[in-house]
């Protein structure tokens, strides 16, 4: 006899945690103290990566929460989705030399509690945004500081055009400009909405190709500089060595 189908297990909404909340059963311990525990350190990889959301979080002023395995990292409150890509030149290991830079994971595949990972890889957000912590010495690194930080803002059609899993600082550079501020972030991130009847002004600047693809690409206004197809197609086919991994025992 066939089995009836287990109806599905929803989650239901968790209040957020505010830290003073006890651990039940472990004396003295709340949540703040699990915390210090999982994150000790901004400059480990994915602590430095749920960082750099938080600041672009704060930046656009949003109130959505993030989803652990939603198809991008922040989304506005109106729908604009964001992904966010953070590294520095500063490890938590002992390092010969400061890493060299490279933002890697540009497209994904998606996942659905109906229909499990998609077949193929996307580029996912509608925007994407590029963090770096740019401190060079130990003695002067504080991630907590958002003047150490910069941040590189493309619109989807521009990372979609690269073709790439990956992509170094260079590529970045050749395809956003000079590096934006914390303070001017949000302003850039809504100049490269590229959804349609959005206010982003990306297409009004002048145009270029990106190689190798036909598409064009308006540098948007933060900044206006100019744009150096050859220096993106040269620093795309680069490949450098991804210095933000910890060495192999």
């Amino acid at each position: 006899m066939k089995q009836p189908a287990r109806p599905p297990l929803i989650p239901q909404p968790m209040r957020s945690l505010r830290g003073n909340e006890p651990i039940i059963g472990v004396p003295d311990a709340t949540v703040v103290d699990f915390w210090r525990f999982a994150m000790p350190d901004i400059r480990m990889n994915n602590t430095r990566g749920l960082f750099a959301e938080f600041l672009v979080h704060q930046a656009i002023g949003s109130h959505e929460p993030r989803v652990e395995w939603a198809s991008h990292d922040v989304e506005t409150n109106d729908g604009l989705r964001i992904e966010v890509k953070a590294s520095g030149y500063l490890q938590a290991w002992e390092q010969r030399t400061p890493s060299q830079i490279r933002f890697s994971g540009l497209r994904a595949r998606t996942w659905s509690p109906d229909d499990g990972y998609s077949g193929a890889k996307s580029c996912n957000a509608d925007v994407y945004v590029f963090a770096v912590q740019t401190a060079r010495e130990h003695a002067a690194y504080n991630p907590l500081d958002t003047a150490q930080w910069e941040f590189y803002v493309l619109p989807h059609p521009v990372v979609a055009a690269l073709d790439a899993d990956s992509a170094s600082l260079g590529a970045v550079r050749a395809a956003a400009g000079p590096p934006v501020s914390f303070a001017t972030l949000s302003d850039c991130i809504r100049s490269a909405d590229p959804r349609p009847g959005a206010t982003g002004d990306w297409r009004d600047s002048p145009a270029t190709t990106v190689p190798d693809t036909g598409v064009k690409h308006g540098q948007h206004r933060c900044p206006a500089v100019e744009y150096s197809p050859a220096a993106l197609a040269d620093e795309t086919a680069a490949q450098p060595k991804d210095g933000t991994s910890p060495p192999a025992p």
